[in-house]
């Protein structure tokens, strides 16, 4: 017998119809609201357009029409990058587009905007002059919202006193000024609140301000307007130069880059960990590495190759250094004698790459320094090498007792990394010999020692960011290998068959792009490098 209430239903029925009044009523002041803004704004647009039309100047300024940016016609214009506007074009004039960062009216008759575009900023000022500038360009000039688009016509000057908020140390004199695209007036998040440093917000508090923290997952939800930011403009082009002198490296040591399937018959990289879908009526996944595939490749006889592109991880990772989808930097190439062969790629790879972003990206890691301090990435003309059991032994020499046998777990690789500093200066260094258990299935084991195997793995500031090793390329080996760890051989039949018609002994591995980024800037979280993360509660935006 139920113990619910006999009238429990009418209670729920006459709640709903409350609420739902309720609903009814809040949403009917919602749009009488809505309505009184339009018509408070379409009264200002019609004042504002009364009175550029009682303005002799009124065709230098005023919104563009939309059929003038649906390709109507080619002008002839040329237009001059923000980041190119300095004292060598004083008294010439130019034609910018940027967004409003700052808006600052001085009375009536001046007003200050400031312009940015890929970075760099501009100080433009409008003032009014006969024949040049009038009261109502002013007014709509200094009327326009933060994060709007505007071409900007003017002329070069360069003013007596430092420029202190803007990049480029010279003025645009404004002659004309049109509205590209509008901006909200209010916004989620305010780009000047999401570019304040931590420092700069624990200073305030201090001194009794409370200034606006923009939080991780509010960053994350209005990404378009986050990634607007110094900082993340600058992370998002250093992981742009890792990926091309990654590229550009292997070419010039004669790797051939290649592209992988993401959609495979079965796990990669073995275990839980992998996204399966239907294909076509027969079960698939999406690839949790190239792996299977670069080897395959090398059989291929391709000798050396490479592959940049997306790689999926279905863990259950909250932390801070996992995603469910980053970018993969994958390497395969044969050997003729031993593993230390795809060291040597790490090493020369990586330092020439380090070596690049402190020469060419100076002005990158100095707008991320700003908001995320950091200390340059410590490393050796020659990578450190350590085997396993010479890490475990530091450890122990420390008071940390780890299984010989077994994997580092993150708060010991991080503990390693830090006696490793003290001891050889480097914040960089390889980690070679593993335990055979804690590899996949393809690894080699070591020739002298079954429990151990030809894998390393690379750290930088503590933190793991490549695991590589020699592969097995014996097919009966690979065959108990794989049986072992719970891999069904029917699904990596092909990746097996491949071995069978010979195959040189060859390694390689694999690093994450946004963690490489995360660590050599020392940030604190890897959705912080990647442009739209993809996590274990995030698919959107």
């Amino acid at each position: 017998m139920s113990s619910q209430p006999e009238n429990s239903s009418n209670v729920a029925e006459e709640g709903g119809t409350a609420l739902s009044k309720k609903a009814a009523k809040k949403e009917a002041l919602k749009q009488e609201k809505l309505k009184r803004q339009q018509e408070a704004a379409a009264a200002t647009a019609a004042l504002a357009a009364a009175s550029i039309e009682a303005d002799p100047l009124s065709e230098n300024y005023g919104e563009v029409p939309l059929e003038d940016v649906q390709s109507k016609a080619v002008s002839g214009r040329k237009w001059t990058e923000i980041g190119l506007v300095n004292e060598n074009l004083k008294d010439q004039t130019v034609l910018i587009r940027g967004r409003i960062q700052t808006i600052r009216p001085v009375g009536k008759n001046i007003g200050f905007l400031v312009l940015r575009e890929k970075g760099f900023t501009i100080q433009c000022v409008l003032t009014v002059a006969n024949n040049l500038v009038s009261k109502q360009m002013v007014k709509f000039a200094t009327s326009l919202s933060k994060e709007s688009h505007v071409d900007i016509e003017g002329i070069v000057s360069v003013p007596d006193a430092p420029i202190k908020g803007a990049t480029q140390q010279v003025e645009v004199q404004v002659r004309k000024i049109k509205g590209i695209s509008k901006a909200l007036p209010t916004l989620p998040i305010n780009i000047e609140d999401a570019a304040r440093s931590e420092a700069d917000i624990e200073k305030a508090l201090l001194a009794g301000e409370q200034l606006v923290r923009v939080n991780q997952d509010t960053r994350l939800n209005f990404r378009v307007l986050d990634v607007r930011t110094p900082a993340n403009q600058a992370i998002f082009r250093i992981q742009c130069q890792v990926e091309n002198v990654f590229r550009q490296y292997l070419l010039s040591e004669g790797f051939v880059g290649i592209h992988t399937p993401k959609l495979i018959a079965g796990s990669s990289e073995g275990g839980a960990s992998v996204f399966r879908l239907d294909y076509k009526g027969r079960p698939a996944c999406l690839a949790q590495s190239p792996q299977l595939h670069k080897q395959m490749a090398i059989c291929g006889d391709f000798g050396r190759v490479f592959e940049i592109g997306p790689v999926f991880r279905a863990e259950d990772s909250f932390t801070h250094r996992h995603l469910c989808e980053f970018t993969g930097l994958d390497v395969e190439m044969e050997i003729k004698e031993h593993y230390s062969e795809v060291m040597d790629v790490v090493d020369s790879l990586f330092v020439a790459m380090f070596d690049s972003l402190n020469e060419n990206c100076k002005k990158e890691l100095e707008a991320i320094g700003k908001q995320y301090p950091f200390e340059p990435l410590k490393y050796l003309r020659k990578t450190l090498r350590l085997t396993f059991e010479e890490g475990v032994q530091m450890l122990k020499e420390a008071g940390i007792e780890v299984d010989p046998l077994g994997d580092l777990n993150t708060e010991v690789e991080r503990r390693l990394g830090k006696l490793v500093l003290e001891k050889y200066g480097t914040e960089f260094y390889i980690l070679h010999r593993y335990p055979l258990a804690v590899r996949p299935f393809y690894t080699m084991p070591a020739y002298d020692n079954p429990a151990y195997s030809n894998s390393f793995d690379v750290f930088i500031r503590g933190e793991e960011i490549i695991s590589g090793a020699q592969r097995v390329h014996v097919p009966e080996l690979l065959s108990t290998r794989a049986e072992g760890l719970g891999i069904d051989l029917k699904s990596i039949e092909t990746y097996i068959d491949a071995f069978r018609y010979g195959a040189p002994p060859h390694g390689g591995f694999g690093v994450g792009l946004e963690r490489v980024v995360m660590l050599f800037c020392a940030l604190n979280n890897i959705r912080k490098t990647s442009l739209f993360p993809r996590d274990p509660q995030r698919i959107t935006p």
